[in-house]
């Protein structure tokens, strides 16, 4: 090394070398995850995507300026993720952070105009400055452009001026899923076909607003009436049937098994009994009865039974009750109604992991039985304090006017949404009519008594769980919410419109981005008692220690050199 040195060209050499080093390094830059759920990785799906883009894909984050502490925060966050794309395709990633009041390059518009045209709602917060208090208009949202496309991205969900701890964290964990689903979008830009069935009663009131504005954000949704058309194409990637009240024929329910043999994704939503809320509006009791839809051995071929009972569960949703008062001006008292239970997923899928609670009404028990070639998963179960009621039964306000005996709910676990999936074996398989065969045949859709192809069926016990609430007031409400706690302290958005989310991208076969939606973010708290309590030992570690530390390495340093060069 000394030699270098003193060379004429030794200087040169070792800059050049040392160059050489640092360009080596930024080729081969390599990160290492430790946190337990992977925080700073991206999914296999995310990672396909960025390597399918056949341009630059430009995002801008408008996170910019002096930001409250918990938007910042977020900001952080959004500034790494937007990294870890980048770092995966340096090439067609690129992304910048700008105000909402800079203009756009080339125009008279600033971004806010354009964000506003695109739907963005901002958030209005009072922060505290040196003078007083400043209002700041924040856009927690990030731009995203590709090709010719462009599509706005909410960085942060929630709608209250105070950002919390687990707001910023659940924001953190829905980003990947939320790019994800951009670039998913930009990359396959024909939206799937949906068809709802309509023929047998299906809903199709201001009680589907909600679910139609969730599903045609990512989906083509057509109204499909089983009856009047000879089958069910397969260019439909998924059948709907929510809530039906007439009875299936067998010729419906023949195109409908077919469908499925010839691998089509069905999603039912059915209430095997007529209870309604709005019946006890009228009186304060009403009896539940069997709607005799006809589907019974349908769904029993395919290892699915929706019993005819009524689900009761201790962890249920709130309704108001009159309690006292008068006719004219009654008193009301918002009490848990068993027949509204609250239902929670195992874990044990993609379409349930990390799901919050269903919300549910008068919902039925659901068996699974054996069906060979098929698999079954439950999604959605009771708590461990439930119970069966049986049918026909008298529902009666008066119920809660005594506290439910805890002993009657005993049972725990009941299923109430199954997937069932593989290779289905037709119910009409040695039943058919060769006159109906010979007219299959014609219409280029032969009859098949077996699946060709693996097919996908769920069976929710309640069609009410993707149905809103409506009222002259608020108008449709998100699904998920009650109508009888809007504007209360019970007021709560249930996990509805993300279950139904989760059924539909797995019918369509997009596990990966399900499994960027269920990607966990653990929040990990300091214990503040042990954090005052060793406040003192972590100050001096982290600021004394260090400070010791070169003062020893100095001491050392000196008494060597006094050694070596005392002769």
């Amino acid at each position: 090394m000394q030699k270098i040195i003193q060379h004429k060209w030794g200087w040169i050499v070792l800059i050049a070398a040392f160059a050489s080093v640092n360009f080596l390094a930024s080729l081969a830059n390599t990160k290492i995850d430790l946190t337990k759920e992977k925080r700073y990785t991206i999914s296999k799906a995310t990672k396909d995507a960025l390597r399918s883009l056949e341009e630059k894909v430009e995002i801008t984050i408008f996170l910019k300026g002096n930001l409250p502490a918990g938007f910042q925060k977020l900001a952080n966050t959004t500034t790494d993720f937007v990294q870890l794309l980048k770092d995966n395709n340096a090439a067609r990633v690129t992304y910048q952070f700008a105000s909402p009041i800079e203009t756009i390059a080339f125009t008279n518009q600033t971004y806010e105009d354009t964000l506003t045209a695109m739907g963005a709602t901002p958030i209005n917060l009072s922060v505290q400055v040196k003078q007083g208090q400043e209002t700041k208009v924040i856009y927690p949202y990030a731009w995203i452009k590709y090709k010719h496309q462009t599509q706005l991205i909410s960085l942060y969900s929630g709608n209250n001026r105070m950002i919390t701890q687990d707001e910023i964290n659940n924001a953190e964990a829905m980003m990947e899923y939320k790019f994800l689903k951009a670039l998913d979008a930009f990359i396959h830009p024909e939206k799937p076909l949906i068809a709802y069935s309509y023929g047998n009663g299906e809903v199709t009131d201001i009680r589907t607003y909600d679910l139609l504005e969730t599903v045609q954000k990512d989906y083509q949704l057509f109204t499909f009436d089983i009856n009047k058309r000879n089958f069910i194409p397969d260019t439909f990637k998924v059948l709907m049937i929510v809530k039906p009240s007439l009875q299936f024929t067998e010729d419906e329910k023949l195109k409908i098994d077919q469908y499925l043999m010839r691998g089509g994704k069905i999603l039912c939503f059915i209430d095997n009994l007529y209870a309604e809320q709005d019946s006890l509006g009228l009186k304060p009791e009403l009896i539940a009865y069997d709607r005799n839809l006809n589907l019974t051995d349908l769904f029993f071929k395919y290892g699915v039974r929706i019993n005819t009972d009524l689900v009761m569960d201790l962890q249920c949703n709130f309704i108001p009750f009159v309690v006292g008062g008068s006719p004219e001006n009654p008193q009301y008292e918002y009490l848990h109604w068993n027949y509204y239970p609250l239902f929670e997923s195992k874990n044990n899928h993609t379409i349930n992991r990390n799901l919050g609670l269903v919300a549910s009404r008068f919902v039925n028990s659901i068996d699974t039985v054996k069906a060979a070639g098929t698999t079954k998963t439950i999604l959605l179960s009771s708590s461990a304090n439930s119970r069966k009621l049986g049918t026909p039964a008298l529902i009666s306000l008066n119920e809660n006017r005594n506290t439910p005996e805890d002993i009657l709910f005993k049972q725990k676990d009941i299923p109430i949404a199954v997937l069932t999936e593989g290779k289905f074996t037709s119910l009409y398989k040695n039943r058919i009519a060769p006159e109906v065969k010979d007219s299959l045949e014609k219409m280029g859709t032969p009859f098949l008594a077996e699946s060709y192809s693996e097919g996908k069926l769920i069976v929710v016990a309640d069609g009410d769980i993707v149905l809103n609430d409506a009222s002259q007031k608020y108008g449709p409400l998100p699904m998920g919410m009650s109508l009888y706690t809007m504007g209360t302290q019970y007021e709560y958005q249930f996990a509805n419109r993300e279950f139904l989310l989760n059924c539909l991208e797995y019918l369509n076969n997009k596990q990966g981005i399900i499994q960027a939606r269920n990607k966990e973010q653990v929040l990990r708290l300091l214990n503040t008692s042990v954090v005052e309590e060793q406040k003192t030992t972590w100050q001096f570690m982290n600021i004394g220690l260090p400070v010791l530390l070169i003062i020893f390495y100095g001491w050392i340093y000196q008494f060597v050199r006094k050694r070596k060069y005392a002769a």
